[in-house]
């Protein structure tokens, strides 16, 4: 289920809390759920588990498919009984439907974008040759199944602009299938790359091909019970079969790692990330693609710290690190002298922590957190500091794509009463200009939002974002929603949200 309708599905089951009915009450009568002959030895430790078949595959398995049926039966006709519901659904389906529309990257010479007329299960990938010239449909999901339930995973485009590689994913899985497009013609090409799990792909600049990761085709029946074991990275030629495709890395003695991958701008290094877990702590291994026989080696040989690739000059590379730096910096690593003694840093931590960093124009743009939420930096390519993005009000932007050449990028920026804004920021005067704008039903000019510290009880100042309509009194007397999340190093910024409306 798409998280749109997920949520909406959430709020209106919630209005069972308004009005409780017990199972006698309501007269629910509940299918009967079998049970197996299933038990297991732990250690001496017998445990029965009578439902177990439930946790085999509803995509593949009739008997699970044919309870979960029965059960929705069940709950969507005691839903269908509540009197607000319909209302309820009414106003959430008009807040809901609103025209979706994702800042433009230039890819390949045209303009992309993702656009979502307000209800679709999917959104649909555009093109334009200028900002000015009409745009056409690349890629609709929304073609690709019946029931929504198939997406788009991710793309990537040849740098001559010719084509265009995709992920397809089904039913939420994590496994992806790859194909290729021929953007002029719309024709899908031949090649297939199946078994493809946290990879996108990665073309190097002739856009004869691009660099991948993949695991083994687990047995027959073990598609979403095997372990994710033995990634290696591969080489696709475009028009080939994946059988064809050249083996570039592999660490059989260590089947736990998985690859994450970046091609640098200029062409020169495929860097391969080296994750285990899901903590920022990264081993690095570099290739010189103007080597064709030179074979990958380990420029960070310890998974101690975050090495995140921004892009290179030459032989000079450059990464986010927390090596010293807890909120993390840009240091340069030389691959001529890459001992640790000569790393070089270009731009120092902070009191606030560095989230991410791109290079656009010749420029470091750094995506900093402050106080939970989005703050820009612009920095020179010697590390200086040229300017801090000027936004409109509290919120989270996202964006500033780009390639080195570029003067201008997009930024689509949103808070807590602002929908989804695009400006178009100009890298040399720092102007952003308001480039597209959501068209909710309702007035966001009534709310306004702010900022306040809470003082804990360790002397920790925790900061905390009032939303609500101007003029209110806040005298500790208002009907309050208050939401908090704490884990995982995530902070919630301020984003909108029509369940909130």
């Amino acid at each position: 289920m798409n998280h749109r309708n997920r949520t909406l599905w959430l709020l209106l089951a919630g209005v069972m809390v308004l009005q409780p009915l017990n199972a006698q009450e309501s007269n629910l009568v509940y299918p009967k759920t079998k049970t197996v002959e299933q038990v297991d030895d732990f250690h001496g430790t017998k445990v029965e588990d009578p439902y177990r078949w439930l946790e085999d595959d509803v995509r593949t398995s009739k008997d699970v498919a044919d309870w979960v049926e029965a059960e929705n039966k069940v709950t969507f006709d005691y839903l269908k009984s509540i009197p607000q519901r319909e209302s309820i659904q009414k106003r959430m389906t008009e807040l809901w439907n609103y025209e979706k529309i994702g800042a433009p990257v230039k890819r390949g010479g045209r303009y992309i974008f993702s656009r979502n007329d307000g209800l679709q299960n999917q959104n649909v990938m555009y093109k334009q040759e200028t900002l000015e010239s009409e745009a056409t449909v690349l890629l609709d999901p929304n073609t690709w199944s019946k029931d929504g339930t198939v997406a788009l995973s991710g793309s990537a485009f040849s740098d001559n602009g010719r084509y265009v590689a995709y992920g397809i994913q089904e039913a939420g899985s994590d496994w992806n299938t790859w194909k290729i497009m021929a953007i002029e013609t719309g024709k899908v090409l031949d090649d297939e790359l199946n078994w493809v799990k946290f990879s996108g792909a990665y073309w190097t600049p002739d856009s004869r091909g691009f660099f991948y990761a993949r695991y083994p085709q687990p047995e027959k029946g073990a598609a979403f019970q095997s372990l994710n074991s033995n990634m290696k990275v591969y080489y696709h030629r475009v028009g080939t079969s994946q059988a064809a495709d050249v083996l570039v890395y592999e660490r059989p003695n260590q089947p736990d790692w998985g690859f994450q991958l970046s091609v640098s701008e200029d062409g020169h290094y495929l860097i391969i990330t080296v994750w285990v877990g899901t903590d920022d702590r990264y081993r690095i291994v570099v290739k010189d693609l103007t080597e064709p026989y030179g074979l990958p080696y380990e420029l960070i040989d310890n998974f101690e710290n975050e090495f995140s690739f921004i892009d290179n000059d030459d032989h000079v590379l450059y990464f986010k690190t927390n090596v010293d730096a807890p909120n993390r910096r840009v240091i340069a690593i030389d691959l001529k002298k890459p001992s640790r003694e000569n790393w070089k840093e270009i731009i120092p931590q902070t009191e606030n922590a560095l989230d991410g960093v791109g290079i656009v124009g010749n420029m470091f743009v750094c995506d900093y957190l402050k106080d939970a939420k989005t703050q820009v930096r612009l920095h020179g390519m010697d590390g200086a500091f040229v300017r801090e993005v000027e936004f409109p009000d509290i919120g989270t932007a996202s964006g500033f794509d780009g390639k080195r050449k570029d003067t201008d990028t997009f930024y689509s920026f949103s808070g807590f009463a602002s929908p989804p804004t695009t400006y178009r920021y100009n890298m040399t005067t720092g102007e952003s200009k308001l480039f597209r704008k959501a068209d909710v039903k309702f007035n966001p000019d009534d709310y306004e939002t702010s900022q306040i510290f809470y003082t804990s009880k360790d002397g920790t100042k925790v900061p905390m974002f009032l939303c609500h309509k101007k003029g209110l009194k806040l005298d500790g007397s208002n009907p309050t929603l208050l939401y908090g999340y704490g884990g995982f190093n995530i902070a919630i910024t301020p984003s909108f949200s029509v369940t909130r409306i």
